[in-house]
């Protein structure tokens, strides 16, 4: 890896992946402060108390907003990076996050909760394009035998987020009465660091070759990426790319979702995308508190360990990145969906017999423990990188529109629904968690391929057996899977495989 692909790295991840995660866990420590500012505003204006089941209501927008706004930001994602690119997408996205901090870091002042909330769905769409932007501009300047790893960062960007913020949110640091203004303001800060370095950057060499027809500029980009000169191969295979271009055009949403040639990469990021989301992870932290209560944990410290599962759930996704790599894709996402699947079923047990076994409270413990580890290793950091290495640049795009829009959307049904399965299911909620993820582990060992170190034509080649497309050897590498006249190139393959 050369300096500069380092750098590019860590200045799109750190201002744009770490605040997703920090916005995600900001509201979480200093709520009950934020909630006596909601009531004491709204005593100020009407004169009277505002009523329980009101006071509810905002707080269940506020929470529910952000990943709104991210549903939002992902349909954006399409429009905004074939028109101004990947790089262009992040340094606009930058002010979302810069409003967003300033109205949340004055509401206090200005004595208005509104405007939290709206800042709460500006924050989102910030995160809805940034979730999706990062990994696709990341994807793309990677050299094939390093996409993997960079394409995991994102996601240790977004723990480290998760981190800070619960660091922060401390009563000893800013998780106060005094301090949640300045709390939640700071998200602007790594963002305006982005503002300011990233301009430096070279854009995608995908892009600037194959939509903007720029190959001198994308060879210049190349260039400084690699470290070398002879960026020949590359240029080749997006010339290749660029060709179908010309002949194929972009795919739209509705193009993608009714294209034959596509389906199983659709199919497969739906599934994963929906698993990575309903496997039960909010659950599993919601619940930590509690476990790490019933056993013995005192309850002025409870906070501390909170820290220390995000302070490891960082650490397992930092060997995530070393370890894919070597291991490869398919095999982190079977372990951690797998991993996932059988504490969930575990946890339940060890959750409904720990007031009657009084070592099950410690193995409760345990099963949080894996379960982040599961998480972190493959169901959490894997989807995002298969959907840069299954499509094509002229299908990437859409396809992470629908895979951005599917993740938020299941993670905005995960926070309403929750408290209502909690309330009525107790800790046998984690057996439905526990279903999902064993559906998801039999169709990735069914349908996804490993994309380890292959190029995207390569792995278009998979997805085409997958597909029953065949395609005649002169178009094969022309083409994303686009349909030519009957009698052509296209043809139904009869095989025993056959789904």
């Amino acid at each position: 890896m050369t300096l500069l692909l380092a750098a590019v790295t860590l200045i799109s991840t750190f201002g744009s992946s770490f605040q997703y995660g920090y916005n995600v866990s900001v509201i979480n420590s200093p709520a009950p402060y934020m909630q006596a500012f909601y009531n004491k505003t709204y005593l100020e204006r009407t004169g009277k108390p505002m009523g329980s089941n009101f006071q509810t209501l905002l707080w269940s927008l506020t929470v529910s907003m952000f990943p709104l706004g991210g549903f939002f930001g992902s349909l954006m994602v399409a429009p905004l990076v074939n028109r101004c690119g990947r790089k262009g997408t992040l340094l606009i996205n930058n002010l979302f996050s810069i409003a967003a901090a300033i109205l949340m870091g004055t509401s206090e002042v200005a004595k208005t909760f509104e405007v939290i909330i709206l800042s709460r769905v500006i924050v989102g769409i910030y995160a809805g394009l940034a979730s999706n932007v990062v990994p696709m501009y990341l994807g793309e300047v990677s050299p094939k035998n390093l996409r993997g790893a960079v394409g995991v960062v994102p996601q240790l960007f977004i723990t480290i987020g998760i981190l800070i913020a619960q660091i922060f949110g401390l009563q000893s640091i800013l998780g106060n009465a005094e301090g949640w203004p300045l709390l939640l303001g700071l998200t602007g800060i790594p963002s305006l660091i982005q503002l300011l370095i990233l301009p430096f950057f070279p854009e995608s060499p995908r892009y600037l070759l194959i939509q903007k027809g720029n190959e001198e500029q994308a060879r210049q980009a190349l260039r400084k990426l690699r470290g070398w000169d002879d960026v020949d191969d590359e240029i080749e295979e997006m010339r290749q790319e660029d060709r179908s271009e010309k002949e194929g055009g972009h795919f739209s949403v509705l193009n993608l979702c009714t294209f034959r040639g596509l389906r199983w990469q659709l199919i497969s990021i739906v599934v994963m995308m929906m698993g990575q989301q309903l496997s039960g992870v909010n659950a599993v932290f919601y619940y930590a508190d509690r476990i790490f209560l019933s056993a013995g944990v005192d309850d002025n410290n409870v906070q501390y360990v909170t820290v220390s599962t995000g302070a490891f759930n960082v650490v397992m996704t930092f060997v995530a990145v070393f370890i894919v790599e070597s291991l490869g894709r398919r095999i982190l996402l079977l372990a951690g969906f797998g991993l996932c699947c059988v504490f969930c079923a575990v946890l339940t047990l060890a959750l409904n017999l720990q007031t009657t076994v009084s070592w099950m409270s410690y193995l409760s413990i345990v099963c949080v423990i894996v379960y982040i580890t599961g998480h972190a290793i493959g169901a959490s950091p894997i989807p995002f990188v298969m959907i840069t290495e299954m499509f094509l640049q002229s299908s990437r795009p859409a396809a992470f529109m629908v895979g951005g829009s599917v993740h938020w959307l299941c993670n905005f049904t995960v926070g309403l629904v929750f408290l209502y399965m909690e309330a009525g299911l107790g800790a046998y909620c984690f057996l439905i968690f526990c279903a999902i993820c064993l559906a998801t582990v039999v169709y990735i060992f069914i349908i996804v391929p490993e994309t380890k170190n292959k190029t995207f034509m390569e792995i278009n080649r998979i997805m085409a057996k997958r597909n029953k497309v065949e395609i005649q050897a002169e178009k094969e590498e022309l083409k994303d899977f686009q349909t030519v006249p009957e009698g052509q190139a296209e043809k139904q393959v009869v095989s025993n495989t056959q789904l």
